[in-house]
């Protein structure tokens, strides 16, 4: 890694997450410079998007508030619930949301009245790793679920959202695949072209 880092033909890394355990995450992550974190997660560019600063954006975050543009989803004065506080998902979707003035509420293992809350979002967004976690009464009718999860049960891949009961109720609901995942790669796509023109037009 800081070979690559060092590497002027290198534009962009991604260390792909978690690390075998014997392999310390910080230490290695520490050797990217800023300007190539196409994945968003250095210290650096997580400052600087709570700061409002003009940074790399997680890929994730990045893909669901071009998913809720580009379906012309209202987030001014709208309550949205995100489902997860993860540094990769939950707290920096939480930002890109207040800046686009909804007004967020950040649930987690230890809320309390969960579903009370949920069931009064106009955006659900649902990042915690269970799957099909989020039943049908914990949605508000005619929500928009955004369903970040992927889980692996009986080698089939599903959300964190129980998308068969829940997708007659909301005005619309992403699917897992298809959903967020190729999104994410898409806008990790553009953080590479992103950090390659930081880098080679200035």
């Amino acid at each position: 890694v800081k070979s690559l880092s060092n590497d002027n033909s290198v534009d962009g890394i991604l260390v792909q997450l978690p690390l075998p355990k014997h392999i310390n995450e910080a230490n290695i992550l520490k050797l990217i410079p800023a300007n190539k974190d196409v994945d968003g997660f250095l210290a650096e560019n997580v400052g600087k998007l709570l700061l409002g600063e003009e940074t790399t954006i997680a890929c994730t975050p990045f893909g669901v508030m071009k998913m809720l543009e580009d379906e012309g989803v209202e987030l001014s004065g709208k309550n949205a619930v995100v489902l997860g506080r993860s540094n990769i998902v939950g707290l920096p979707i939480a930002k890109l949301l207040l800046d686009n003035n909804a007004t967020v509420t950040i649930c987690h293992s230890k809320t309390k009245d969960l579903a009370k809350i949920t069931s009064e979002a106009d955006i659900l967004i649902v990042a915690i790793g269970k799957p099909k976690f989020v039943k049908a009464d914990m949605v508000k009718p005619g929500a928009v679920v955004i369903d970040v999860g992927v889980n692996r049960v009986d080698g089939k891949l599903v959300g964190d959202v129980d998308f068969d009961n829940v997708e007659y109720k909301v005005k619309a609901i992403t699917p897992v695949p298809g959903g967020v995942g190729p999104m994410t790669i898409t806008c990790l796509m553009e953080n590479t072209i992103e950090c390659f023109l930081k880098q080679h037009m200035n």
